[in-house]
């Protein structure tokens, strides 16, 4: 049996592969991950945020200071699961205008590589 299902049941979702796709240049804060993750609501990245840390793909870190500042690393784990998406990232770069052909109601810059 394949392991999609398994990889699915983490990565599922709308957001939670560009979330990875942002997090692999190394820990990044709360307040840039909105920035970055385009059309992304606050509650919805903190609630997408939560799971990929409770699956142990990544760690969050509190500096325990005023104003606050929290950021966002992946795990040595949460790194084996950017590298099995590379390849999906590259398919999509490749086809891209195919996509946009065939589904032009799609936004088609949603991560900028």
């Amino acid at each position: 049996m394949c392991g999609l299902d398994v990889a699915l049941a983490v990565i599922g979702g709308k957001w939670k592969p560009v979330i990875l796709y942002h997090l692999q240049g190394g820990p990044t804060r709360f307040g840039d991950l909105k920035r970055l993750v385009a059309g992304i609501s606050e509650k919805v990245l903190i609630q997408q945020l939560r799971e990929l840390a409770a699956a142990g793909v990544l760690l969050r870190h509190d500096h325990q200071q005023v104003p606050p500042k929290v950021d966002y690393a992946l795990t040595p784990f949460g790194m084996t699961l950017v590298e099995a998406l590379k390849p999906l990232c590259d398919w999509g770069t490749r086809n891209r205008s195919k996509i946009a052909e065939i589904m032009p109601s799609r936004p088609q810059n949603v991560v900028a590589a």
